[in-house]
């Protein structure tokens, strides 16, 4: 499995990606979804990274910088037909690397509440992630689930 900085111009990003933003929608009420586009992930404070096996795409991730002290998960995703083979696992490590190495405090996510977005939890929860209440510009939503990470 090889991890790398992604500069978001393959077309298979763009699939995931695209698959991502609709599984997101047919989950959540529009305004409830938080999901990226990928112009707002070519945001300078913001770092994505892809997951490959040779020339297969396993999955992403992205870190974007809150401060100079929290960070905030961004775009998770591996492919439906694709799960269950550790690329999750693998990018949410790699952030979480990343995060210590720019000296965050804190590591924060926001995920749907449905019962589809519980593996996600349980994920996220062996990693040391805590659930909490809204941070940064989130408010409370009875579809979102908010979690931190103290580093």
């Amino acid at each position: 499995m090889n991890i790398e900085i992604d500069d978001l111009s393959r077309p298979a990003i763009h699939a995931l990606l695209d698959e991502h933003l609709q599984s997101m929608l047919s989950l959540s009420p529009s305004d409830s979804v938080h999901a990226l586009d990928l112009e707002k992930l070519r945001r300078p404070e913001i770092t994505f990274w892809s997951v490959w096996e040779n020339s297969l795409l396993l999955g992403c991730g992205a870190l974007k910088a809150m401060s100079t002290s929290q960070g905030e998960i961004k775009s998770m995703r591996t492919p439906a037909a694709l799960r269950r083979k550790g690329a999750g696992r693998a990018i949410l490590a790699h952030i979480i690397d990343v995060a210590r190495d720019r000296g965050y405090e804190r590591l924060n996510l926001e995920t749907g509440s449905m019962a589809a977005f519980w593996p996600a939890h349980r994920l996220y929860e062996s990693f040391g992630f805590t659930f909490c209440g809204p941070f940064g510009d989130y408010v409370d939503d009875p579809n979102s689930v908010f979690m931190t990470l103290k580093l």
